[in-house]
């Protein structure tokens, strides 16, 4: 055999590994309103959530209301803050704010429980959304069925086909494999301050919609924590979201009746920053619950036997 030959055939099966190897990446979505969307200050965090998270990267689709042609656009990059209100991307550029959400603290806490595992975020969210599209024009809605213009599940569905769609999230040469381990959903508010039969109908409508969100994940079965809401109270009669009470039902009810799914309760302790709004703290928390709740889901969720069970 010539020197040649023997050489590219003591190669070949280096050759065929560094073509084979692949990156599996733990992916979850954040979705909702602007509680999820984070109106934490980056200025209030601590020292271990300003810095860049090491192994963690994050797809966020430009938030925007209803029949905006920019909406859903996104880069990934690495995790820091900023990803809070205020944040933009044209998909070429992200625009970081001053603000954060439950993401930092979320990924903090999933890396203790994986730790060297590479996590990340895809996250639409937007301020002041609604699932129901009676009354919300300005802000949005997220009805699947509504078809008169591009709406906030059109762009949640550009934004995860085009996170999903790349195949090498961090540009280190390796392809990723992005498999999808959870949902956060934080929203609920602009459902409860309309009218009563609007809040009445949020069980129905949570259901279709995170049935659509775990189809475009192609998993019928993927784990949803959802966020409870709470109300500040502060208003002249008391309740910020007047038919708040229907809509806790409806998270309740989703909960209790739909299999692998959690809720997470420790908003009603949470101090605001305004009347809609909690305080930096209160994200930081959120994520951190947010976290736990996952996490005991996927250990009980065996659909993924490529992915490392600590």
């Amino acid at each position: 055999m010539k020197l040649k030959n023997l050489t590219f055939f003591l190669l070949m099966p280096f050759m065929l590994f560094a073509q084979t190897k692949k990156d599996t990446i733990r992916v979850y979505y954040l979705g909702g309103q602007s509680n999820m969307e984070g109106f934490g200050y980056v200025k209030e965090l601590p020292e271990a959530l300003r810095k860049k998270s090491k192994n963690a990267f994050i797809y966020q689709g430009n938030p925007v209301g209803d029949n905006d042609a920019n909406g859903g656009l996104g880069k990934w990059a690495v995790l820091q803050p900023g990803h809070g209100t205020g944040f933009a991307s044209d998909g070429k550029s992200n625009t970081l704010s001053d603000r954060f959400g439950v993401e930092l603290s979320f990924v903090q806490k999933l890396q203790e429980e994986y730790p060297n595992q590479k996590i990340a975020i895809i996250k639409y969210a937007r301020n002041g959304s609604a699932i129901d599209s009676s009354g919300n024009n300005f802000f949005g809605s997220w009805e699947p069925d509504f078809r008169r213009v591009k709406n906030q599940y059109d762009y949640f569905l550009k934004t995860v086909q085009a996170a999903m769609a790349v195949k090498d999230i961090n540009g280190d040469g390796i392809e990723d494999v992005l498999v999808p381990c959870g949902i956060l959903w934080m929203q609920g508010e602009s459902d409860a301050d309309k009218t009563e039969q609007i809040a009445n109908h949020y069980y129905d409508n949570l259901k279709r919609l995170m049935q659509l969100i775990r189809a475009a994940f192609r998993n019928n079965d993927l784990p949803i924590v959802i966020g409870k809401i709470s109300d500040s109270g502060d208003d002249p009669d008391g309740k910020v979201w007047g038919f708040g009470e229907l809509v806790q039902y409806g998270q309740e009810k989703f909960a209790l009746t739909e299999p692998n799914v959690r809720i997470v309760r420790s908003t009603s302790k949470y101090l605001y920053s305004d009347k809609y709004h909690y305080k930096s703290e209160g994200y930081i928390d959120l994520g951190k619950e947010f976290a736990k709740a996952i996490i005991d889901l996927n250990k009980k969720d065996n659909n993924h036997p490529e992915i490392q069970h600590n």
